[in-house]
């Protein structure tokens, strides 16, 4: 790696590779490293490993759909977070489902786009091309379910139609789940991130003064209506175990509010982030066992947003750590790790830092109050990764030799192993398993307390009118 950005010369920064393989022998078949040059297409280029720029994203060839309007922000919230104003992250390279088990991507040969799953929580990750008949358009989504399955949306004649796509040896099976249509042509629909579960799948439809969410997967007939919001809402981020509560980002009046819908009592809405009455506060990533919020809000310092953090159910105020400010750059959390029940200072955070020479990853912890930079694998899927909940961060990988692998990495600053190696980090490994100093201000509670109660669904908390004289921390 080039030595353009922080952390880029460092030795201790070296990643350790858990590839896939690109196997000759059973292209279509569910088993590690499929991603074969003989795997047949239905009316469409072959896949050959060696040939196909794996490292292309659907984002190298922009949809006009999302070209501006609600989704101009990005498809996650607002991405501006640092000291640079290059305008909002592209979406991740591809999607990952809340458990970690399966993630899909929009692969690309030559001017040809197809679905790929990746299976993620075996002894090695490997891919599946699901491709259909046709090569798809650039815009196309896709998104993994937690059977295995993939849900694709695609765009015809004003219609958003849904399917699940499956391997079925050498073929792509398909099961068509129906369509919304958007008789308005300002309307846009997107697919929200991965629910907790992983059985249903939602989407978000942006009318010029309202905005819908859609159950398009996992329902008993097709693709059901579950809310109707005022206003235009972007972002979305699931705040409970369950898939009921839903945090969006609303524009009333000129301003940006996060809000929570209640799916299960049909729609009604709360509001979460009221930070300061001008300032615009946008939800970005939520974990729901710590209950660690990360934000972005321009009430520190107006008309340009920070990041900042805060805990669900709290009525501490939201703090602005210093260290998040990446002079000309920007900062986009990614992933939060799981399991740190009522220890939010405790949990690892994985950022995307985009910089002038181009974008790597960001670890930061609530507790250690400062940023530690680490250089992105070759071929990275920008912007997407997870971590596990003993502190290991795992960001998936494609490039020409190599089109499915995961580099992992345990947040102290010391490669974890292979993958065979997922089991226990060894002593001093992670940095991020164990609880960080106590703190009176962080509502963390004592790391000595024996068996953690078992989480609870948090009722939302505004956070507002928060004095803001001591929320920016070192």
């Amino acid at each position: 790696m080039g030595a353009g950005y922080p952390g880029a010369g460092n030795a201790e920064a070296s990643w350790t590779e858990d590839p896939g393989h690109g196997n000759a022998e059973a292209p279509w078949t569910e088993g590690p490293g499929h991603g074969n040059a003989e795997a047949p297409w239905t009316e469409g280029p072959g896949h050959g490993n060696a040939e196909a720029p794996w490292t292309e994203s659907p984002t190298a060839a922009p949809d006009a759909e999302y070209a501006d309007g609600a989704y101009a922000d990005g498809a996650y919230g607002d991405a501006e977070h640092g000291d640079a104003d290059h305008g909002p992250a592209a979406p991740a390279a591809c999607v990952i489902t809340v458990d970690g088990s399966y993630a899909a991507r929009l692969a690309r040969h030559g001017d040809s786009w197809f679905p790929e799953r990746w299976t993620l929580d075996g002894p090695e990750p490997y891919a599946v091309p699901l491709p259909g008949r046709q090569p798809e358009e650039p815009g196309t989504e896709v998104h993994p379910m937690g059977d295995g399955r993939v849900l694709i949306r695609r765009f015809a004649d004003g219609r958003h139609n849904f399917a699940l796509l499956y391997p079925t040896g050498p073929e792509t099976g398909e099961l068509p789940l129906g369509a919304v249509e958007c008789p308005d042509r300002a309307t846009l629909l997107r697919l929200l991130p991965p629910a907790p579960g992983g059985e249903k799948a939602y989407a978000l439809a942006v009318g010029r003064r309202s905005s819908a969410v859609w159950l398009v997967a996992g329902g008993a007939f097709g693709p059901e209506h579950l809310a109707e919001i005022p206003g235009r809402c972007s972002g979305g981020v699931w705040l409970d175990g369950t898939g009921r509560m839903l945090a969006l980002d609303r524009e009333v009046g000129g301003r940006t509010k996060t809000i929570v819908v209640d799916l299960e009592r049909g729609g009604e809405v709360s509001p979460l982030l009221q930070i300061a009455d001008g300032s615009d506060d946008r939800l970005l990533l939520a974990d729901p066992d710590s209950g660690l919020l990360l934000i972005s809000s321009d009430a520190p310092s107006p008309g340009r947003a920070r990041l900042g953090w805060g805990v669900l159910g709290s009525t501490l105020p939201v703090r602005f750590p210093e260290c998040l400010r990446v002079p000309d750059c920007g900062v986009t959390p990614f992933a939060i790790q799981p399991g740190q029940v009522l220890m939010p200072e405790s949990c690892g955070v994985a950022l995307r830092v985009d910089g002038p020479t181009g974008s790597w990853v960001g670890v930061w912890r609530p507790a250690a109050r400062q940023l530690e930079h680490l250089p992105a694998p070759e071929g990275w899927l920008t912007g997407a990764g997870l971590w596990t909940g003993q502190g290991e961060l795992l960001l998936p990988y494609a490039t020409e030799g190599m089109p499915c692998g995961v580099v992992r990495w345990a947040a102290a600053g010391a490669p974890s192993g292979e993958s065979g190696d997922r089991g226990h980090p060894g002593p001093g490994e992670t940095g991020v398993g164990g609880a960080g100093p106590e703190d009176p201000d962080g509502g963390v509670g004592s790391a000595s307390e024996p068996g953690p109660p078992e989480p609870v669904a948090l009722r939302p908390v505004p956070l507002q009118q928060a004095p803001l004289g001591n929320l920016v921390t070192k």
